[in-house]
């Protein structure tokens, strides 16, 4: 027995996936796996939430369309000029460039408040899928103020479905992308006829004519549930922009895209913010609308595509929080040099299957997808300055190589006062990453340019 585990130990040390180096010219991939890898991701288990959420907020359909239109544009701007550049110039993970600029002790600390935060968004993901299992095992799905866990069935099933996202996520990048790549489609497929089944429910004639009339006074109303927040253009907006923040402004998608052949690359997110953040969430909202707005994304499912709908849901999960488990994995690698990644991973999956428990992180997961983004988007913009503007401002680049040099000062500095600025600023919550990015990037070259850390 000891030495099957040894052997199996052994195989998976050798899944290796460029932690502390450049990926080699010979290991990038193509465009199609990049199409897979975004649409999988982003045509997810987040969107049974997220879409549904819209309309228990009260966004008209009006506002719906617009805000998501432009959201999702810039947010494909954001990964393709500010993210996929600087990814496939130095081929590196954030979480070891970070090193190099940062100082080992900055990226210590943000590593392990990145990975925690990507188990948060791997366990929600867990506890959507959850809702589909627990449909066909008499498991009761937790109500919409639910923060605890709801029972040892409900603990036992997110445990069990994270023990089997953990081991895909171990086996690294190829596999991810294979695993989208099968999936992706067919969850598209699942959304858009569950959408379309639902339809006839809500009153929408065969060739819908009225379609628009009663996505007015049916789906998208305008009027929030009792006790949400309405929404309106500038929220839907910004939140389409902003859910990811941390992947595009928050340059941790360099872990993905540092696998692209140039920066155009970028443009592939496309695949995941207009099928998946546009469509996809329209067609959730239509699916929670027929069920008379119960937040239950396996019920939706079930209700619209019937056990194809269930499965969606579990398999949307799954697309979305295997990538998510491989970057909390790669960032908590980079703080434990003598750990294999499978063996991190692990421990990630370990901690996001606790965390999955607790159905507060996907009945909050608006707000803690913007919280999430807000966190980590001012060290991304150190980054960003450090590979982009230092250099033109005359200032010499930082390097952690000299003695001396565990932690860039002007970083933490600005980490710190942008998060501390964000958080005070009296606006919404979804409206403040984009500014405390450019709060990031002027306040970094303002002080490194003052002498400090120098």
């Amino acid at each position: 027995m000891s030495s099957t585990i040894a052997e199996l130990a052994s195989k998976m040390d050798q899944l290796y996936e460029y932690d502390r180096e450049p990926v080699p010219p010979d290991k990038l991939q193509s465009g199609w796996q990049f199409a897979g890898l975004f649409a999988g991701e982003h045509v997810a288990a987040t969107e049974f939430v997220i879409g549904a959420f819209f309309v228990l907020h009260g966004v008209s359909v009006g506002d719906l369309v617009g805000g998501l239109l432009l959201g999702n544009l810039l947010a494909v701007a954001s990964w393709t000029l500010l993210c996929a550049p600087i990814a496939t110039r130095t081929r590196l993970t954030l979480y070891w460039k970070l090193r190099e600029v940062g100082g080992p002790g900055l990226m210590a600390v943000y590593n392990v408040v990145n990975g925690v935060l990507f188990c948060g968004i791997a366990g929600a993901m867990i506890s959507v899928a959850a809702t589909a299992v627990g449909l066909g095992l008499g498991v009761e799905s937790p109500e919409l103020n639910a923060v605890y866990p709801t029972g040892v069935g409900w603990v036992a099933l997110t445990l069990g479905i994270g023990a089997l996202m953990t081991v895909i996520a171990i086996l690294g990048f190829s596999t991810l992308t294979r695993f989208a790549e099968i999936c992706s489609p067919w969850m598209f497929v699942v959304f858009l006829a569950g959408a379309l089944a639902m339809l006839p429910q809500l009153g929408v004639a065969p060739d819908f004519s009225n379609f628009w009339e009663v996505a007015r006074t049916r789906i998208w109303t305008g009027e929030p549930t009792p006790g949400q927040e309405q929404y309106g253009f500038w929220h839907i907006a910004f939140f389409s922009w902003v859910c990811n923040a941390a992947f595009h402004m928050g340059l941790t998608d360099m872990a993905t895209l540092r696998y692209a052949p140039n920066w155009k690359y970028g443009l592939y997110s496309a695949f995941g913010m207009f099928p998946g953040h546009m469509l996809a969430w329209m067609c959730s909202g239509v699916m929670v609308a027929a069920v008379a707005r119960e937040m239950n994304p396996g019920l939706m499912a079930y209700e619209a595509a019937g056990l194809s709908g269930a499965l969606a849901v579990l398999v949307a999960g799954w697309t979305t929080a295997n990538p998510t488990l491989y970057r909390a994995g790669l960032a908590l690698q980079a703080i434990t040099p003598n750990w294999p990644r499978w063996k991190v991973t692990l421990a990630a999956g370990a901690l996001t299957s606790v965390i999955s428990c607790f159905p507060v992180v996907f009945l909050r997961l608006l707000d803690y997808v913007a919280l999430y983004g807000l966190a980590l988007v001012p060290v991304g913009s150190v980054v960003f300055a450090e590979e982009t503007l230092v250099g033109r401002f005359g200032i010499e680049r930082w390097k952690s190589t000299g003695p001396g040099r565990r932690v860039n000062v002007a970083a933490l500095w600005t980490w710190g006062l942008t998060v501390a600025a964000a958080f005070a600023a009296p606006i919404h919550l979804f409206y403040k990453p984009v500014p405390a990015w450019l709060l990031g990037m002027v306040l970094y070259v303002a002080l490194r340019r003052a002498g400090v850390g120098r």
